[in-house]
């Protein structure tokens, strides 16, 4: 083979350079309604202990309270490493896998608990963290991963943020990450997670048998993956379904409605072509024409649209062939979402849980 053939074999394609993540990244604040995220800094490390957010840690993600520090010191560490455009192994924690990582803090600046005093003035607004991590470039996958502090749990962050960080995650470069797949891994006794997981679109796609040790009840537990696709993913309905609202200047939220948008015009092109032919129409007992079920269909979309604010209409279309969890029937407003309440007051003991 001669020298000039064995440079141009070693040359990356078109597509495998594609598949390379940058080597710098520059991470987005997002903003949720209850709270909004900030890329972590090392210094917030120190925080996540003053908010107690390992206690707990076995039944939450299936790791005992070091070891889950030292995954959240490690993913910081990468994240930051990463944003000044060193190498993983410079990050001062390395990555055997050369896997990159996204950390944002979580951050709250108001009152949420009722007790007359900012939630998180003691720890600098840090609440918690979330995280991209294990982000492949090769196969465009990456899993999301939430650690909050003992008394900010349960109060519906999760579900503020979670779907924003998705957004970006599968929003093509350079408005996101494009990745095709986000997952997640939860012991099988985080009934509660498992359940935000599956309002948000994740589906259960394998089971690890005994791969946890539950401390709290002295057995093994399993540890369940789901996951969702880029082209399953809806996070204008995912945050609708809680009452939250989008914002439309977060990254990826203008790819994501675009995406969305195109896709409700082609379902109902697609039903309006299918029903447009007489044949497809049926007469009742007394002669008259009646509609297809795809006329119907239309009909129906059609009528929810006009009897909604235009701002709701592109929320409302496509219901009938969606196959989220959550209808229109079914969605709140901000005004009476159940997050405005929940949690007042409330502590909470996690030890040992």
């Amino acid at each position: 083979m001669s020298e000039h053939a064995e440079t141009t074999a070693k040359e990356p394609t078109a597509d495998q350079r594609a598949r390379e993540l940058p080597g710098r990244i520059v991470i987005p604040p997002i903003k949720g309604e209850m709270v909004h995220l900030r890329p972590a800094t090392i210094e917030d490390i120190a925080q996540m202990d003053r908010i107690e957010a390992y206690i707990g840690a076995s039944g939450i993600t299936g790791k005992d309270r070091v070891a889950e520090r030292g995954a959240v010191n490690a993913w910081v560490r990468r994240s930051v490493a990463w944003s000044m455009g060193e190498a993983s192994s410079e990050s001062g924690v390395g990555d055997p896998e050369s896997r990159r990582t996204i950390a944002w803090s979580i951050i709250t600046e108001a009152d949420h608990d009722g007790d007359g005093e900012i939630d998180a003035a003691s720890s600098d607004n840090v609440i918690g963290m979330i995280f991209l991590i294990d982000i492949d470039g090769w196969a465009r996958s990456a899993c999301i991963q939430v650690v909050l502090g003992k008394d900010y749990r349960g109060r519906g962050y999760s579900r503020d943020i979670m779907p924003r960080v998705m957004t970006y995650g599968f929003a093509p470069e350079p408005a996101g990450l494009g990745m095709h797949r986000i997952w997640v891994a939860v012991p099988e006794q985080n009934t509660r997670s498992v359940s935000v997981y599956q309002s948000l679109g994740f589906v259960p796609s394998g089971r690890s048998r005994d791969a946890l040790w539950n401390a709290s009840q002295n057995r093994y537990q399993d540890l369940i993956v789901m996951d969702t696709l880029v082209d399953e993913f809806d996070p204008i309905r995912s945050l609708d379904a809680f009452g939250m609202h989008v914002i439309e200047d977060n990254p990826g939220v203008k790819e994501a409605l675009s995406a969305r948008e195109h896709s409700i015009a082609i379902q109902l092109n697609t039903a309006r072509d299918d029903g447009s032919d007489d044949t497809d129409a049926k007469q009742d007992g007394n002669g008259e024409q009646t509609p297809s079920a795809d006329q119907a269909s239309v009909a129906r979309q059609q009528e929810k649209r006009s009897d909604k604010p235009a701002e709701l209409n592109s929320q409302a279309t496509g219901d009938a062939d969606n196959t989220w969890p959550y209808g229109s029937g079914e969605r709140k407003t901000s005004k009476d979402a159940w997050w405005r309440t929940l949690g007042r007051g409330r502590k909470r003991d996690m030890e040992g849980k």
